[in-house]
């Protein structure tokens, strides 16, 4: 029996600096992991990942990922020398699939990442998605929580009628527990299922449960 051929992940690279640029390429280009392309050329080679190395997530960055995610089906990973929370949820917000540092990016780290990003998986530094979920939890009990508002799209009162739904509780029982109407009921369910694209109360109940919230 013969082993498998090994599945290579097309990559192309583009660096803010032709050094960088043919460092980068000399790297993967030994990595029998790896298939190089040019991004852009319409030849049957167009990558799977675009590697982007730059000094800092600046507005060119953001803007150049913006035009990846509109323009190719291509996962990104970002090479940077300067790199933090505030610059990596930029990042995100603009469609990166992964974080390096320059100085963590050896051959063998970078094929990693390009190759779990290819997966459609995610990649960040640990210590950098450790400040990010610090980050999340304040967010949402200093900002959000006190305004209603919930990382899920749910507020603490839509949470209420869904939990008490899920206990089985009809429309007027729910109205008298939580003190309120049976319209504003009616229109706290109607409210969650558009927003959530839900098709009906069971459905509402089973997003909540499988997102933990109930």
């Amino acid at each position: 029996m013969t082993d498998s051929p090994l599945e290579r992940t097309s990559v192309a690279v583009h660096a803010q600096d032709p050094i960088s640029q043919a460092g980068v390429v000399s790297q993967l280009r030994a990595r029998p992991e790896v298939t190089l392309a040019e991004w852009g050329d319409g030849t049957d080679l167009a990558p799977q990942v675009i590697v982007l190395v730059a000094d800092t997530i600046d507005r060119a960055v953001l803007r150049l990922l913006r035009h990846i995610r509109r323009t190719t089906p291509a996962r990104t990973v970002l090479v940077a020398t300067d790199v933090d929370e505030q610059k990596v949820v930029s990042a995100a917000e603009c469609g990166v699939g992964g974080v390096i540092r320059r100085t963590d990016a050896t051959p063998e780290h970078l094929v990693h990442v390009i190759g779990t990003v290819a997966k459609g998986a995610g990649y960040l530094p640990s210590d950098l998605l450790g400040r990010l979920l610090e980050e999340v939890g304040k967010l949402q009990t200093q900002v959000l929580s006190p305004r209603g508002l919930h990382f899920t799209g749910l507020a603490p009162r839509e949470l209420d009628v869904l939990r008490l739904v899920a206990e089985g509780y009809d429309t007027a029982e729910i109205a008298v527990k939580l003190s309120f109407s049976e319209r504003t009921i009616k229109n706290v369910l109607h409210s969650v299922m558009t927003r959530l694209q839900l098709r009906n109360r069971s459905h509402a109940v089973a997003y909540a449960m499988r997102h933990g919230l109930i």
